[in-house]
């Protein structure tokens, strides 16, 4: 199943809320997410795989062109395609729309047509109108639920609160239902087919998208230098490279005292400490590296471009 849709919409806390536990990394940033993360849901009699994918965007670098052809991937290759979209921010609806009074009603986001129309139709679509919390009169959400339903045929159409996990059983009752038959792949307690050390590296990048303003979110990436898995019952040994364009964000990274580093790397230990139950022990370095969203060459190196061969 793969979850398709803007950035910000909401996927990777529809994943999460799916798994029960934080897999996924989520921030306000848009973009958060870079890599198609694979979580797997024992749903019923259903094994769901949820692919969690890149938010599908205008790129501006050729990192973005690589999320985008990851994203475009995952949807290709499912059996089942989740299109997440959100309910409209109130605080950015004209008044008489909040107040009920007569007026155009609620439309999709031009963005949403677009893609909607790149998905085909060789998979079932369940469209899952998320944030729907943020409307305090919930009828004011219909209209927009018929404009999309006119769009193209749905498998079903779900509104959800991801973030306080309302409806996100449905969601997964849904797709179950369009599961095709054939043996499990995965055992019971496995959360997913992604390496620990990939989700150290994204534990240390969602503290700093939590962490950094401006440019800085954008433009740093996580490598593993060292990965020490312990014999025994000792600490594991992580050592990672931050990658940042300009000095000035290596700079604002470091902070005064190296304060802002200290907070970053404590934050991601916890978070990795909880994934792996053991001691880790993670030490962070922060190195410029000019224009690495541009070159081929550095995103090969820190984990992206995987399966692009043009």
């Amino acid at each position: 199943m793969a979850l398709v849709g803007r950035p910000n919409v909401g996927k990777s806390t529809l994943l999460n809320a799916a798994l029960g536990h934080p897999l996924a990394i989520v921030s306000p940033t848009p973009q958060t997410t870079r890599d198609a993360i694979l979580g797997v849901v024992h749903h019923g009699p259903a094994e769901i795989a949820l692919l969690d994918t890149p938010g599908l965007h205008r790129p501006r670098t050729e990192l973005g062109r690589v999320m985008n052809q990851a994203a475009r991937e995952a949807a290709r290759g499912a059996d089942v395609i989740v299109f997440v979209t959100e309910a409209p921010d109130p605080a950015r609806l004209p008044r008489r729309v909040k107040e009920g009074e007569d007026g155009p009603p609620l439309a999709p986001h031009p963005s949403d047509l677009t893609l909607l129309a790149d998905l085909g139709s060789e998979a079932p679509v369940v469209f899952v109108l998320n944030k729907v919390d943020r409307m305090r009169d919930k009828a004011l959400l219909l209209p927009l639920l018929d404009a999309f339903a006119k769009l193209r045929e749905f498998a079903a159409i779900v509104p959800i609160s991801a973030l306080r996990e309302d409806g996100v059983q449905r969601v997964l009752d849904e797709v179950a239902k369009l599961c095709p038959e054939g043996a499990f792949s995965f055992a019971p307690d496995e959360l997913t087919d992604r390496p620990t050390r990939f989700f150290a590296a994204e534990y240390v990048r969602e503290q700093i998208l939590r962490a950094t303003k401006a440019e800085v979110p954008h433009a740093s990436a996580v490598q593993i230098e060292r990965y020490v898995e312990p014999t025994g019952e000792g600490a594991l040994h992580i050592d990672a490279t931050i990658h940042v364009e300009r000095p000035g964000q290596k700079k604002i990274l470091i902070g005064a005292g190296a304060e802002q580093l200290k907070r970053i790397g404590t934050e991601a230990r916890l978070r990795i400490e909880e994934l792996v139950g053991r001691q880790v022990n993670l030490k962070l370095w922060v190195r410029v590296t000019p224009e690495w969203r541009e070159s081929r060459e550095r995103l090969d190196e820190l984990g992206y471009n995987k399966g692009e061969t043009s």
